[in-house]
């Protein structure tokens, strides 16, 4: 008699954050997206767990769900980066977690005011590299946030050292294109998904996206950084993981629903829905890219001074 293949009895989603927000939306995307395209049984539960940009939620699993195959947590760039920053404990980094699948991407994108005197990146760079005291960059986050780091990659895929750049760090993207507006910045290094309907407002220039190849629909028009010649590419992960000790048939298992969830248009407009672009990855493959991230953004910080 073979045992049963796994299920799921208690299956949870975990939103590092209050309600409202991108961990919430992550978790949407699987409860409601798996719902709607028939691959739970069981309904999903969401649980908030705020704190530290996922580090709270990171070592509640570490210390007390580690094989506990029921519990998905929702994780984003933003939490990659704290890890490889070590913002998640001295004794937590990219290996304490089984990296399971994504619900989808979001990129970053070089953003400026309508009435700015640039109409392409090289403009925008050469006006930078002749002065990066002259210009501020700002965005919804400090010094080492994702979007921080967009700005960092920005200046050294231009030659110039993101020690030098001014920086002004918001409460938000809302304040920032505010500011932006209002020229107390000049640049926003911001994401392609908040200026979904604000291009045609004609009041904000939208000069690269920083993805690896153009973009479908609204976007179609705007170039990526790389094919006009800028090494700068910041891809916006949300996703999920399972506790480090969770078993294969478990990690399979889900691996296995997400696979199935890609080739589903029920998830997938769930995923549009929410504002995010596909991103078709899981199990094995998707556990390395996650590790191979973390990795990348640890040389980024260092090579910026943030880490040693």
């Amino acid at each position: 008699m073979h045992a049963a293949a796994y299920e799921p009895s208690k299956p949870e989603c975990i939103a590092p954050a209050k309600p409202g927000g991108g961990f919430d939306l992550t978790c949407r995307i699987v409860s409601n997206g798996f719902k709607n395209a028939d691959l739970l049984s069981t309904p999903m539960a969401v649980t908030f767990m705020p704190g530290g940009v996922g580090a709270v939620a990171y070592n509640y699993i570490n210390a007390n769900r580690r094989d506990d195959g029921n519990a998905l947590v929702a994780f984003s760039s933003g939490s990659l980066l704290n890890i490889a920053q070590g913002k998640f404990g001295k004794d937590l980094d990219e290996n304490d977690a089984r990296w399971v699948g994504a619900a989808g991407v979001d990129y970053g994108a070089v953003i400026v005011s309508a009435d700015a005197p640039w109409n392409t990146l090289a403009e925008l760079v050469a006006a930078v590299k002749a002065d990066p005291t002259k210009y501020v960059l700002g965005a919804g986050g400090g010094v080492g946030s994702q979007d921080w780091m967009k700005a960092a990659i920005l200046m050294k895929s231009s030659g110039v050292d993101p020690k030098t750049m001014r920086y002004v760090p918001y409460e938000g993207g809302g304040e920032a294109i505010a500011a932006l507006m209002g020229d107390h910045i000049q640049i926003y290094p911001g994401d392609v998904g908040e200026m979904v309907g604000q291009l045609e407002a004609g009041k904000l220039k939208m000069l690269a996206v920083m993805a690896p190849e153009r973009l479908e629909g609204e976007f179609a028009d705007i170039p990526t950084a790389k094919e006009q010649g800028f090494d700068a590419e910041w891809t916006i992960l949300r996703g999920y993981y399972l506790g480090p000790d969770v078993s294969d048939e478990a990690y399979n298992y889900w691996a296995g629903q997400f696979d199935k969830a890609y080739a589903n248009d029920a998830f997938l407009s769930t995923v549009n829905e929410k504002g995010l672009i596909p991103f078709k990855m899981s199990g094995e493959k998707f556990d390395s890219y996650v590790k191979s991230r973390v990795g990348y953004m640890r040389d980024l910080a260092k090579e910026a001074g943030l880490i040693k």
